[in-house]
């Protein structure tokens, strides 16, 4: 009886309920244990479902990570989103603790995410590249809006090239701040204000 509850509990998901819970399920995974150490068998023994209905939605387990990775990302973006009316320079510094909150609490993945990307990862590589560029187009919008930039930055290619590398010098004092830990989140988020900042005049 047991056993027939479980699977009508099962069938009352929609495909994409199903799909967010596992979703959900592998960004708690991989936001505590480094890649190697998250199995396929874990998630669908969490999840309640089967290893082959796992792979239907997900063929193999890198096809999966990236996937958790571009739901991540997504909310990221909405978390880090700006406020209208509120001038960037106030807005900075918060965008940043949330940020590096997140890369703190999801240090594995955030790490494992890199790591894939450098690699060469196809899967993981276009998540990154449309994270990338949805990141620099948020951070234009913001400065675009703002009376003290204007709408000129949303199109100045130097504007454009600054953002990008700021973004790359973001994800670089992460890597090293999650490997080193010497400093405090604080002292990380004023570093990386002070250099877009600087960038962007």
């Amino acid at each position: 009886m047991a056993a027939n509850q479980g699977e009508r509990a099962r069938r009352r998901l929609s495909t994409g309920e199903r799909r967010e819970q596992l979703l959900s399920v592998g960004a708690k995974l991989f936001s505590e244990s480094p890649y190697d150490e998250v199995w396929i068998e874990q998630v669908a023994e969490i999840a309640g479902v089967s290893r082959g209905l796992l792979y239907h939605y997900f063929p193999t387990k890198r096809d999966f990570f990236a996937a958790v990775v571009e739901r991540e990302s997504e909310r990221m973006l909405h978390m880090t989103a700006a406020v209208p009316g509120v001038p960037v320079r106030e807005q900075l510094a918060a965008g940043l603790d949330t940020y590096l909150g997140y890369v703190r609490a999801h240090a594995h993945g955030f790490r494992a995410f890199h790591r894939a990307d450098a690699a060469g990862d196809q899967a993981v590589r276009r998540v990154y590249q449309r994270a990338l560029a949805a990141q620099e187009e948020q951070i234009l919008a913001a400065l675009a809006a703002d009376p003290e930039f204007g709408a000129a930055f949303e199109t100045a290619p130097q504007v454009r090239l600054a953002v990008r590398g700021w973004l790359a010098f973001t994800t670089a004092v992460c890597l090293e701040w999650l490997r080193e830990g010497e400093l405090g989140q604080g002292q990380v988020r004023d570093l990386c204000a002070r250099a877009l900042l600087g960038v962007i005049g």
